[in-house]
């Protein structure tokens, strides 16, 4: 008698396949990096000459040409709903944007505060050692050190020379021939 076969569904320490979705499915990186190529370029002064070409141009077109001619007489209601709708995916997608931004800023900040951190270490260790290289070469004469008295060596010997110069020579009793 054979053990009961457990389908991929009773077994709870899987997941569960994902079935086919009606909603559509996108990349949040790509929605991201679009989002913010179109928030740079609203907040760009070419948008703003542009838009700015753009709704002078409206404005005149609607107020100089020909009555016939004119799509969106004087108050400019059509111009007024496509500046609403441009403006409402504008605010959005900006602020998708700074989201994203703020996400690389505090990785950012993160990073350069566990930079911070291991140089703060590394200094610390660094200082240690070289305490402790000091200690170290408490009894050990430096190179000034031994320059120093090698200097008061030669100064003593110079001046005893000097001493002895000055001073008439005495014969000495070795120096004298005995009978």
């Amino acid at each position: 008698m054979g053990s009961p076969r457990k389908t991929k569904a009773s077994r709870l320490d899987l997941p569960m396949e994902r079935g086919r979705s009606l909603r559509p499915t996108y990349d949040p990186e790509t929605f991201g990096r679009v989002s913010e190529k179109v928030a740079r370029y609203i907040g760009s002064w070419a948008f703003i000459a542009w838009m700015t070409v753009v709704v002078v141009g409206w404005v005149s077109w609607n107020s100089l040409a020909p009555e016939q001619w004119r799509p969106d007489p004087f108050p400019f209601i059509f111009l007024t709903l496509l500046l609403s709708l441009q403006a409402s995916y504008a605010a959005p997608l900006i602020l998708l944007a700074q989201n994203r931004q703020s996400d690389r800023d505090r990785v950012q900040y993160q990073e350069d505060r566990a930079r911070t951190e291991r140089l703060l270490a590394d200094s610390d260790y660094l200082a240690r050692e070289i305490a402790g290289l000091r200690l170290a070469l408490n009894d050990v004469a430096t190179r000034d050190y031994v320059r120093g008295e090698l200097r008061d060596l030669l100064d003593d010997l110079a001046d005893r020379i000097k001493e002895s110069k000055s001073e008439p020579e005495e014969p000495t009793s070795s120096s004298t021939p005995t009978a």
